[in-house]
């Protein structure tokens, strides 16, 4: 090859590999609640809630994913929003040099495309590199993704791996006293999360009620019918009662599952 196309051929390369490194920015819904602040960073990002780079762990592990910047899920049955996909799980695998290629089907491209928001690890003993990739109804990525998380697996017990997920919601907290801003995240187990407007089956949005601890006063509802599974918050200062539900996106008198419940002081 000359050396000008040798060059362009390299230039080509860098380009596409920057361009991969870019992360999508945070997205801004139509509608938000006065309660609801900005996401303190301007991308979004697909991450592990329960697992960091360097982390040894035994199989079989139950991991889960979160989704921040305002994005939300969108399971493949039908077209989501702009800014909103399914989770993958990349395994031993670098971010796709080309996102505008679908991603493949195989045991190092693991697809979500239910809106599920954990999966259990059953992989055997070894050191593997994890990654989180979010991707639109036609497993085309988009630029929302994890850090990469090496971990080691240091053994495989002879565990049912399906006695791991047990139908149930969550509410994550940096603790019981906060300051504003704050995250509040939502989980959901052996459940799928959707946008509301999808109306598919078996599939729920989440709903977070926060009521004053003292019993008086009006009851904050705020609805993520757009599939998001966290929201920064500053509320005034005060205590309060946070219930989490995850509401039916077909019948919105039914709830999927018992809420999760938590308390926090606002400072």
């Amino acid at each position: 090859m000359p050396s000008a196309a040798r060059f362009l051929a390299s230039l080509l390369l860098v380009s596409v590999a920057s361009t991969a490194s870019a992360q999508a920015p945070a997205a801004t819904p139509d509608k938000i609640h006065p309660w609801q602040a900005a996401p303190p960073r301007l991308t979004a990002e697909a991450y592990f809630t329960n697992l960091k780079d360097g982390d040894r762990i035994e199989t079989p592990y139950l991991l889960k994913f979160g989704l921040s910047g305002g994005w939300g899920l969108a399971p493949i049955a039908q077209a989501g929003r702009a800014r909103s996909g399914h989770h993958h799980l990349l395994v031993n695998r670098d971010l796709p040099l080309n996102f505008k290629q679908a991603l493949p089907f195989n045991d190092q491209y693991i697809h979500f495309g239910k809106g599920q928001m954990e999966t259990v690890l059953t992989l055997e003993p070894g050191t593997y590199t994890l990654r989180m990739l979010l991707a639109d109804q036609k497993h085309l990525p988009h630029f929302v993704y994890s850090k990469p998380a090496t971990i080691t697996v240091t053994k495989k017990n002879p565990v049912d791996p399906a006695t791991l997920s047990v139908k149930g919601l969550s509410l994550g907290l940096d603790g019981p006293v906060v300051k504003t801003p704050f995250r509040v995240q939502f989980h959901a187990s052996a459940l799928n999360v959707a946008h509301q407007a999808q109306k598919i089956p078996d599939t729920g949005h989440f709903r977070l009620t926060a009521s004053p601890a003292t019993g008086s006063g009006t009851p904050t509802v705020i609805d993520f019918a757009e599939g998001q599974t966290e929201v920064w918050l500053a509320p005034p200062v005060g205590n309060y009662n946070l219930r989490l539900e995850l509401v039916d996106n077909v019948d919105g008198a039914k709830r999927l599952t018992t809420p999760a419940v938590a308390s926090v002081r606002v400072e």
